[in-house]
């Protein structure tokens, strides 16, 4: 294990160009974009505003969830690893680029989440369970079964508890309260198997993708039943056309919720008030697959997985300013702001 991690760490700061402070003037970090390439074995980073290349990071094979906490000082990546029979979970340095920890988790891990201060770690693992890492210690404490394919995970604003969708025939998502021993406390029950979701900053309400929906539905989470089903307008000629939607974002101000149509190579943007009304809808020179944004709302980010671009849109004109260069197969991305000190 010393001789491949510190492979990891070296080629990390051969790739490393000097840090630019960031665009906001007297700031001491860095806003930055982390891409996991999950056809490869790299994360690319970017600094937000200037598109600049900071880091290439060799992590491992398949890498696809991503988490990182508050502080923006660490990164958690889970490595999917298709030719093995387990999966891995590392901890970044987010500053130095280097690897600080590695450990086995279950297979084909994907969308991990932590608490704000890294003390726990949730992994969505293909064998019906999230395997819950203590973050201190680096050690699996528990495992949580959900059944299905264990897929996305969110956690709430205040890091209370976490809410785990996986695909399959459970067609519901599960919470947890974190504080109290990883205690399962309640689900939410969908009309199809969920996919990404998100949530609102008060926790009131959950947002779904699910299977045999082009949109999303809204469920609120003290009722613990969805209230609203949102479809979406698709563009005229595509009505005909399957596709599905992976990818979910509330945007960080709460005016908006953006979700991705896969096959329609569409971002389709919802007020988050009311009945959900559409107001607009971008295109994309491919198939998407993800969305997150800066924590200012200036920006919104989308995985064009089969170009292995991100595309970067403006939130305010809805026009793409940028479209950045990935690796094979970029799925999730995370925008982080990373202390320079």
């Amino acid at each position: 294990m010393k001789a491949s991690l510190l492979t990891y760490v070296v080629t990390a700061v051969v790739l490393m160009p000097a840090l630019t402070p960031t665009a906001h003037a007297g700031d001491e970090f860095q806003r930055q974009l982390w891409i996991t390439n999950a056809y490869g074995d790299d994360v690319q980073i970017y600094e937000v505003g200037t598109w600049k290349l900071v880091r290439q990071l060799k992590v491992g094979l398949n890498p696809h969830g991503i988490s990182a906490t508050a502080d923006g000082r660490t990164v958690h990546i889970a490595i999917e690893n298709f030719r093995g029979p387990d999966g891995e979970l590392i901890w970044i340095d987010a500053l130095t680029g280097e690897i600080t920890g590695r450990i086995k988790v279950g297979p084909r891990p994907n969308e991990n989440e932590c608490t704000p201060d890294g003390r726990f770690i949730y992994v969505p693992c293909a064998d019906e369970h999230w395997w819950v890492v203590d973050g201190k210690t680096k050690k699996v404490i528990t495992r949580i079964e959900t059944g299905g394919r264990p897929h996305n995970t969110v956690n709430s604003p205040d890091g209370k508890r976490m809410y785990l969708s996986p695909l399959g025939s459970p067609k519901r998502v599960t919470i947890v309260d974190v504080t109290d021993n990883h205690r399962v406390i309640d689900e939410i029950p969908f009309d199809n198997i969920t996919r990404p979701p998100s949530i609102s900053s008060d926790e009131k309400f959950f947002f779904q993708n699910i299977d045999g929906l082009l949109g999303f539905q809204v469920a609120d989470i003290a009722a613990r039943k969805v209230i609203r089903t949102v479809r979406h307008t698709v563009a005229d000629g595509l009505e005909e056309k399957k596709s599905r939607c992976h990818g979910l974002g509330v945007r960080p101000d709460q005016k908006e919720i953006w979700s991705c149509n896969v096959e329609h190579h569409t971002v389709h943007i919802h007020e988050l008030s009311g009945d959900y009304r559409q107001t607009q809808m971008v295109t994309l020179p491919g198939r998407v697959y993800w969305v997150c944004f800066s924590p200012d709302s200036r920006y919104a980010f989308v995985s064009v997985r089969d170009k292995s671009q991100i595309a970067v849109i403006d939130c305010e004109s809805k026009e793409i300013v940028k479209l950045l260069p990935a690796g094979r197969e970029p799925k999730r991305t995370q925008v982080i702001d990373v202390p320079l000190k």
